[in-house]
């Protein structure tokens, strides 16, 4: 049997080794994906999918169209558990199992739910991305009938564009403006730069936004958000919007892990115990040097991921993955509004929106082409 590679995932981190896979194709290797759907979304045009400037298809990638035109197998499954020791890996709800010979982990992260309790049919996190559009749907409905109050808890710069994209979409389809609150622990944006807190607070104040700032959100209780000091406060809709964390796949694999669960991986984006096993994206750990949990790194791990991988299949030599320096804050807050910020430069407005939307609709367009 000819060498397996496996991929878990067609996210950002893969996008390179997807869009080259004729490659391994051509010499002799057989190529599987797994992805629990047939499209990967690009998160970082999902506010903007939510309020209404995108359509789903202008902001995902037909995995299993790219993955079967190009002469390898897609299973439409989820990864439960890897053996590292058989070489197989295990899907959720099947007793099949897929055999590697080099396995590469784009599996991405989730939003943790721990706080949430009692009926969650109103509450949407960000990820999956296909929660925004069930969430535009129930925003629009329960608008129409009446004046709502939608929760945001957090505020890092997915809380911001989701309250930003809410108003945009309640003005556009010209329903009653709900209320929008984000609850944003004790420091609203902390660990950006102080300019771009400001402009964002400003931004969203003029939209009539309300930022809390009084304590961190403890629990969610169906309609009821109970914060760390006692107060309370309800909501007909609501986006935990907490921070993500990799996916549970390899701390229950055994395999070696980061503190956030991470795959462990060295600085060829390589398993620190396996050697046959690689990662890209949020779901690693990058052992040299931690990294944020943003799309850009996923992107520049794109081309040196690819080639690690053909180098594995071939007994070649691995290429180092070097994080970069300094990357691009880049927001969109709705209404036509964003946000960019790099070294000395940060400015808002209709041209920074402008830019954003250019750099995205380049990157996406790059894949869905092929």
């Amino acid at each position: 049997m000819n060498k397996q590679l496996l991929l878990i995932g067609g996210g950002h981190a893969h996008m390179v080794t997807l869009d080259k896979l004729g490659t391994f194709i051509e010499k002799g290797y057989g190529v599987t994906v797994i992805q629990p759907s047939e499209y990967h979304y690009y998160s970082g045009m999902g506010p903007g999918m939510l309020g209404g400037t995108y359509k789903p298809d202008d902001i995902r990638f037909a995995t299993r169209k790219l993955v079967e035109a190009k002469g390898g197998r897609f299973v439409l499954g989820k990864v439960f558990k890897i053996d590292p020791h058989q070489h197989v890996v295990y899907l959720e709800g099947s007793e099949e199992t897929i055999p590697y010979d080099v396995l590469s982990c784009n599996a991405g992260s989730f939003v943790p739910r721990e706080m949430i309790q009692g009926n969650t049919e109103n509450t949407f996190t960000p990820k999956p991305i296909e929660q925004l559009l069930a969430a535009q749907k129930r925003i629009l409905e329960c608008a129409a009938a009446r004046q709502i109050t939608i929760a945001v808890i957090g505020s890092g710069p997915s809380s911001i564009e989701i309250a930003g994209n809410i108003h945009q979409l309640c003005r556009e389809k010209a329903v009653t403006m709900p209320t929008i609150r984000i609850f944003g622990g004790r420091n609203f944006l902390s660990g950006r730069p102080e300019r771009v807190r400001r402009l964002a607070r400003g931004i969203l104040v003029r939209k009539g936004v309300e930022i809390l700032e009084s304590g961190y959100v403890k629990q969610i209780d169906n309609d009821r958000i109970v914060l760390e000091n006692g107060q309370e406060h309800t909501a007909d809709i609501i986006f935990p919007s907490i921070g993500v964390r990799p996916s549970p796949i390899f701390a229950r694999s055994g395999l070696p892990v980061g503190p956030d669960g991470g795959l462990r991986v060295n600085e060829y984006l390589q398993s620190v115990g396996h050697k046959n096993i690689f990662g890209g994206g949020d779901c690693i750990y990058f052992e040299p040097d931690p990294l944020d949990k943003v799309g850009v790194y996923a992107v520049r791990q794109n081309p040196v991921l690819y080639r690690n991988l053909l180098a594995s299949l071939e007994n070649g030599p691995l290429e180092k993955f070097q994080p970069g320096g300094k990357y691009l804050l880049i927001y969109n807050l709705g209404d036509g509004d964003g946000i960019i910020s790099k070294w000395s430069i940060t400015f808002s407005g209709k041209l920074a929106f402008y830019l954003k939307d250019r750099i995205d609709r380049a990157f996406i367009r790059t894949f869905q082409d092929n």
